[in-house]
C-alpha cells in the first residue's frame, strides 16, 4: 500500500512536533544548567563573603591586640615614672638626713 499525501503529511507533521519538543526539552535542560550556574555563583559569593568577614574580624582582633598592647606599655611607663618619682623622694630624704646630720 502507498502512503497518500495526508498520510505523508501527517507522519511529517508528528515528526516535527518530535522534534520541537526534543528542542524544548533541549532548551529546559540549558535553563536548568543556567539555574545550576547561578546557583554556584551566589554560592561562590556567599563563600567571598564570608572570607572577608573573617578577615574583618581578624584585622579587629588584631587591632584590639594591639591596643592591648598599647595600654600594657602605658601601665608600663607609669609604673616606670612612678618608680622615679619614688627614688627622687628617696634621694630628697638622703638629703635631709644629710642635711640635719651637719647640723
Amino acid at each position: 500500500m502507498i502512503p497518500s499525501d495526508v498520510e505523508r503529511a501527517q507522519k511529517q507533521e508528528r515528526e516535527r512536533e518530535r522534534e520541537r519538543e526534543r528542542e524544548r526539552e533541549r532548551e529546559r535542560e540549558r535553563e536548568r544548567e543556567r539555574e545550576r550556574e547561578r546557583e554556584r555563583e551566589r554560592e561562590r559569593e556567599r563563600e567571598r563573603e564570608r572570607q572577608r568577614r573573617e578577615r574583618e574580624r581578624e584585622r579587629e582582633r588584631e587591632r584590639e591586640s594591639e591596643r592591648e598592647r598599647e595600654r600594657e606599655r602605658e601601665r608600663e611607663r607609669e609604673r616606670e615614672r612612678e618608680r622615679e618619682r619614688e627614688r627622687e623622694r628617696e634621694r630628697e630624704r638622703e638629703r635631709e638626713i644629710e642635711t640635719l646630720r651637719e647640723i
